[in-house]
């Protein structure tokens, strides 16, 4: 029976022969999430294509998500499963993320043609300031909850402790005064700051603006 090929490897698949090689293809997610943000990885699968299979075992996949949970970072949460083509079975990786830069054993990669090359410091750094400016975006923006939302315990714990560290040094306990003090309201709404900061356990729809428990 003719073995069946995936095609060549390209900058967003990557194959393995087996989880033997299960560090080298971690390096290759953090190298394609780093250069294309998503992609797939084959173990069980020569470099040409051609699906060998891999002996997959009750913690088989449980080890590969450990893996991938224990050296990737920022974390990442991939579809794991087993791919079958006739008698071969594989297991698949298929994964994304949005938080460029990403670490695979500490180290930043990125993918070109169908190697794992390790990233310069001028590229790591660009990405590093674009992450941050993505968080400092989605912070200032105008979130959908006002000051009624707030839950009181929690306001006043992080006022005591703003306080005690010297972030605030102001007396006032009004809710609304400190709020525009910080910097955390656009009129009568929280920016999401705020709202992550003073909020716990509602969750409210920004559309159509019904508090949902």
């Amino acid at each position: 029976m003719a073995l069946i090929n995936l095609g060549p490897k390209t900058e967003q698949v990557e194959y393995k022969k087996s989880i033997g090689e299960l560090k080298e293809g971690i390096i290759s997610i953090v190298s394609i999430l780093n250069k294309h943000g998503t992609g797939e990885l084959y173990f069980g699968v020569r470099n040409d294509g051609t699906v060998i299979g891999q002996e997959i075992g009750e913690s088989t996949l449980r080890t590969v998500s450990q893996a991938i949970g224990n050296h990737i970072k920022p974390p990442i949460y991939p579809e794991i499963s087993v791919k079958e083509f006739d008698d071969c079975k594989t297991v698949y990786v298929k994964f994304q993320g949005e938080r460029q830069p990403y670490l695979a054993y500490n180290v930043p990669r990125i993918r070109v043609s169908d190697e794992d090359l390790v990233m310069d410091q001028d590229l790591y750094d660009d990405m590093l300031r674009h992450r941050d400016d993505k968080r400092k975006s989605w912070e200032s923006q105008t979130s959908a909850y006002t000051i009624e939302d707030i839950d009181e315990e929690s306001f006043q714990k992080h006022l005591i402790k703003a306080k005690k560290a010297g972030r605030i040094t102001f007396e006032t306990k009004d809710k609304e005064a400190v709020l525009k003090k910080l910097d955390l309201m656009n009129g009568k709404y929280l920016l999401n700051a705020g709202a992550a900061l003073f909020l716990r356990y509602r969750h409210k729809r920004a559309s159509d603006g019904k508090v949902c428990n």
